[in-house]
């Protein structure tokens, strides 16, 4: 369910980064997908019951929304269709942001790119420290009453980023932010000290994007590199990202790999139950090069880890208890909600 809006999403989503951007060193390495290539995916997605499609602006210029609006064609009606705006779209100075006036432009650039008369989950791509929240918001909220826009969410954000953007909606009667889409994996759990608790307080879905580290998570790597040719984070130039501690990855990865041979499915398929089985979530975002990748990474709807398996996953990639969590911890008493 997304978020209290009476929506079913599938637990496992589609990302589209893969699509478009061939000939660049980032678009090549995440998939750089032509036409055909896309209009596959997208095709066997909907097949396997997948009915969340997200994208961004920003994604390969544009052309990544420019493809999936073409990839659906009849079918839009089939998914429900995200995208997100804020990131730099253009040389000028408000070709960026999350102004009214950025908003409203980005807006309709997606819609005509996407070939759709309005965007199901309209996402603020990341924070703008220039623009006031409240501005957004009601330019969101615009967005809503005029018909092109029927929910909207955030992406990473701080917690009280969006606590402060719940309050304001609240405040002035405008609709509210339903999802967060957030970094969560093995190896970062980072959401699990504030935006998890919030998101699980406000009744937010966390959409979860690079479930697999960045790759990292998938099988393709082991300590001595990567083991299956192409693999994007093999290449020299292509960016830490999301960034990994490599002291302690391996590990995580080897005990993965131990409890995928206990289930005999791939290590990705253990990762991405892992995830889905975490509080407050509920879909994972995944992209895919080939269709093995997109059907192996669907199964992991159906795998139910053990006790066993949720207990060492959970022991090799324990980040341990921040600040001010562990005085929590030590000053609590035992107290929990019945």
């Amino acid at each position: 369910m997304l978020g209290s809006t009476g929506v079913y999403v599938s637990v496992v989503s589609l990302g589209t980064m893969t699509f478009g951007g061939a000939g660049t060193t980032l678009g090549d390495a995440l998939g750089g997908l032509d036409l055909r290539a896309a209009e596959s995916v997208v095709g066997q997605a909907l097949d396997l019951g997948v009915n969340l499609i997200d994208t961004a602006d920003v994604y390969s210029g544009g052309e990544s929304e420019e493809l999936l609006g073409t990839a659906l064609g009849a079918r839009r009606d089939d998914v429900i269709l995200a995208t997100k705006f804020s990131a730099r779209t253009g040389t000028g100075p408000n070709q960026i942001g999350a102004s009214r006036l950025h908003l409203m432009r980005a807006l309709e650039d997606s819609l005509r790119r996407l070939k759709t008369d309005h965007i199901d989950l309209y996402q603020l791509h990341s924070i703008d420290p220039v623009t006031p929240i409240e501005e957004t918001l009601a330019a969101l909220d615009d967005a809503v009453r005029q018909g092109k826009v029927r929910y909207v969410g955030c992406s990473n954000l701080a917690a009280w980023h969006m606590m402060k953007a719940q309050a304001a909606s609240e405040r002035h009667g405008w609709t509210r932010f339903v999802a967060s889409q957030s970094y969560y994996s093995l190896l970062g759990r980072d959401v699990e000290q504030e935006i998890v608790p919030m998101a699980l307080d406000q009744n937010l879905s966390l959409l979860v994007w690079a479930p697999l580290a960045g790759g990292i998570l998938s099988g393709k790597y082991g300590r001595s590199g990567a083991d299956e040719p192409g693999a994007r984070r093999a290449a020299a130039d292509y960016p830490d990202f999301p960034p990994v501690d490599p002291h302690s990855a391996w590990d995580v990865v080897d005990v993965l790999r131990s409890v995928a041979n206990r289930h005999g499915v791939s290590p990705a398929q253990v990762a991405l139950a892992w995830v889905l089985s975490r509080p407050a979530v509920t879909s994972v975002v995944v992209g895919a090069k080939r269709p093995d990748q997109l059907a192996d990474s669907v199964g992991a709807a159906d795998l139910v880890l053990s006790a066993q398996d949720m207990a060492d996953l959970g022991k090799v990639s324990d980040p341990g208890r921040s600040y001010p969590q562990w005085v929590w911890d030590f000053a609590g008493g035992g107290r929990v909600p019945e």
